[in-house]
């Protein structure tokens, strides 16, 4: 059976976590079950956690199904020659209602020799910020692994870290090894390269509803941090309904896009294309079939490989994600 091209929308995979809160239903409309929710997952084929379409005629089929059948037609070329059917990306809302832990994530040969699996490079996008809030992200100046090991015997990790202010449409590139952790009252999209292996290595002394501390991950972390000074937040041009660049990384490239208007999308053709509806709302219209679909904030979209002629129309903010 040929393969139906349209935009596909998958069900969120929502995440109970201790930092959570409510903005993922008061801000993006995402249907809570619990008062705590710290996350939705919008695609992914991370094991366990595998994404379900949400519209059209594939609805109910999960991704995982949905690469077995069209492997080519959705992934392109030239992720396909790379990846096979895997999908590799992950894209995540999270809500911090609290600080999250500091942590850090491993490159792709560590994880690929720990845990069978892809490193985790990551890009943030703030949708939302409360007044004061911030980021913890990278050591400061001069910090060695010896000042490191003295601090997280002492529990005084963060006096060596660099804290961000944050507002809305601040962007933020977390490369593998960089000790890093999300402030509390922050709500933000997150790109990233499909791996769930995390080394939590500092918990604020915070306890759960049960009593107990999360398990922290001191000695794997070891190997795995970078203990040089990077430069996290990116800036970008915001011109209106063209492709502002914001990073471009081996694992994946992102666009800004602010749309008033109609946008004319510059799509490669061998590679998928992704959408994610940071505000507003906008009609995806597709040239050769003559149809439309709609998108609001809190939509993230996946345009397959093979779907090349479209446009945007609307009052947006869009993030365009693809592999180059």
């Amino acid at each position: 059976m040929s393969f139906k091209k349209y935009p596909i929308v998958f069900e969120p995979i929502l995440k109970d976590r201790i930092w959570g809160g409510t903005k993922l239903n008061s801000v993006l409309g995402k249907n809570l079950k619990a008062e705590q929710v710290g996350e939705s997952w919008e695609i992914s084929l991370v094991p366990d956690n595998i994404s379900t379409v949400a519209n059209g005629c594939y609805k109910g089929l999960n991704l995982e199904e949905l690469l077995s059948k069209y492997p080519i037609e959705i992934l392109g070329e030239s992720v396909y020659s790379v990846f096979g059917k895997q999908f590799p990306l992950l894209f995540k809302f999270l809500d911090a209602k609290e600080d999250l832990s500091i942590q850090l994530h491993p490159n792709d040969e560590l994880a690929r020799k720990r845990h069978d699996s892809f490193g985790k490079t990551e890009m943030w996008y703030v949708m939302q910020a409360n007044p004061g809030a911030r980021i913890v992200v990278d050591f400061k100046e001069g910090v060695n692994e010896e000042d490191y090991l003295k601090h997280m015997e002492a529990k005084t990790l963060p006096s060596i870290l660099n804290e961000i202010p944050v507002k809305e449409g601040d962007v933020f590139f977390i490369e593998t090894g960089t000790v890093h952790a999300i402030g509390a009252g922050v709500l933000l999209a997150e790109i990233q390269q499909a791996s769930d292996i995390t080394y939590r290595v500092y918990d604020w002394d915070r306890l759960d509803s049960d009593g107990n501390s999360r398990e922290l991950h001191i000695s794997q972390a070891l190997e795995a941090i970078n203990y040089s000074p990077k430069n996290v937040e990116l800036h970008y041009e915001k011109e209106l309904n063209k492709d502002n660049l914001v990073v471009d990384c081996p694992f994946f490239t992102v666009n800004y896009v602010p749309l008033l208007g109609t946008y004319m999308p510059n799509k490669k053709q061998d590679t998928f294309y992704l959408y994610v509806c940071t505000e507003g709302a906008c009609t995806i219209i597709l040239l050769e079939e003559g149809e439309s679909f709609s998108f609001k904030k809190g939509d993230t979209i996946l345009m397959p490989a093979s779907l090349n002629q479209y446009k945007i129309q609307g009052e947006a903010t869009l993030l365009e994600i693809f592999i180059s």
